[in-house]
């Protein structure tokens, strides 16, 4: 029986150990025999931001050599690229590219995108996103490969295969998508879409080292020790959420993705190849999806209605200034979509009233500042979490 998802032991990222998991990951999975020479390869690998691999942020360089080594065999060429945040321009994405050690790659054969032309997508049988812009780059592609990173998030709980699209929106129009859909059931329905449009021939998850607390940018690198591949993002990140002790419902895109019938109702359902268990970390310090506040617990009369927002107000994690850690940037102000925060005396200031809980200024913030923060009962239920 084939296989729906694979997870192999790498315990470090010395090379020729990256290379030998690599080769094993892909080979229940039969995973680049869709390669053909001659084949442009677009791998969508996560750059959230310019900052050095042992951070634990971006997809280490080394597998993304890796990668390319086994794509040129096939005579593929090979485009790597995203659209991190801040502008989509050469200069802030030639800083990343050097930042992230992805220059490396270029050695090998690999190209860095520096293709800046923005699509639009028509995509009537979205349920949120059924127009937008996307970076043009990758339906250029003959293929596209998901190379992502398992990390924490503060608005999904986890980011990995399926919320690595959100790399497809050019740079400063991810926050107006923030916006758009401030509910974040609604804003993983959209992520789901992009995926679902862009539909990746191979999905590859970089869990050597994730990233716990206060993620996708300012949390701790957390050691897993090894590599996940599936043809399909949304088994993946099933898998994944349960080695970092997330149940897939905990998780909004993967429970947009069950809800549409794009996954089974559990885990058990996937046929894995590997050890799941022998990479569970019990204690993984995770962010609560805020969409997991968003049910009813007091039914939907007008008593009911009143208790349910009033429970989600009071449970719904929210974006908290550590004030000591602040260097005054105004990067949070200048990156919120709905405009809740402004600048007095060097220190930004939340407007509640505004705030849609997108976590862009906890995500954006260089020094780790902001972070998810989350009241006594939340805490109290939430136990072990960041």
């Amino acid at each position: 029986m084939s296989a729906d998802v694979v997870i192999v032991p790498c315990g470090s990222y010395e090379q020729q150990e990256v290379e030998a998991a690599l080769a094993a990951v892909l080979e229940p999975l039969d995973g680049l025999d869709f390669v053909k020479p001659g084949m442009r390869i677009a791998v969508k690998v996560n750059l959230v931001s310019a900052m050095k691999p042992e951070l634990a942020a971006t997809v280490h360089p080394n597998l993304v050599c890796a990668l390319v080594k086994l794509l040129k065999e096939r005579g593929a060429q090979v485009v790597l690229g995203d659209s991190p945040g801040g502008v989509f321009t050469p200069a802030h994405l030639r800083h990343v590219y050097e930042v992230t050690g992805m220059r490396r790659a270029e050695a090998l054969g690999a190209e860095l995108n520096d293709d800046f032309s923005q699509a639009e997508a028509d995509f009537p049988q979205g349920a949120q996103a059924r127009r937008f812009p996307y970076t043009a780059y990758l339906t250029k592609a003959d293929a596209i490969i998901d190379l992502c990173k398992l990390k924490s998030h503060g608005m999904m709980g986890m980011t990995n295969a399926v919320k690595n699209f959100f790399g497809a929106i050019p740079g400063t129009q991810k926050p107006e998508f923030h916006y758009r859909y401030p509910r974040a059931e609604d804003f993983a329905s959209m992520l789901v879409d992009l995926y679902e449009f862009f539909k990746p021939r191979l999905c590859i998850c970089d869990a050597v080292v994730g990233m716990e607390g206060n993620g996708p940018t300012q949390g701790t690198p957390r050691a897993l020790g090894c590599l996940i591949a599936s043809r399909s993002g949304h088994m993946l990140d099933m898998t994944a959420a349960g080695l970092i002790g997330l149940a897939p419902r905990e998780v909004p895109t993967i429970r947009a993705a069950m809800d549409r019938g794009l996954l089974p109702a559990d885990v058990s359902q996937l046929t894995i190849s590997g050890e799941p268990r022998r990479f569970a970390v019990t204690d993984f310090q995770t962010a609560p999806a805020q969409s997991s506040v968003f049910f009813h617990i007091a039914g939907r009369g007008p008593v009911g209605r009143l208790v349910d927002r009033a429970a989600t107000r009071v449970m719904t994690p929210r974006p908290k200034l550590k004030a000591e850690d602040c260097i005054g940037c105004g990067k949070c102000a200048q990156i919120c979509p709905a405009k809740a925060i402004t600048m007095g005396r060097g220190r930004p200031a939340i407007d509640r009233s505004r705030c849609i809980h997108c976590f862009c200024c906890q995500e954006f913030c260089p020094k780790g500042a902001m972070r998810v923060g989350r009241n006594f009962i939340l805490r109290v239920l939430g136990g072990r979490r960041a």
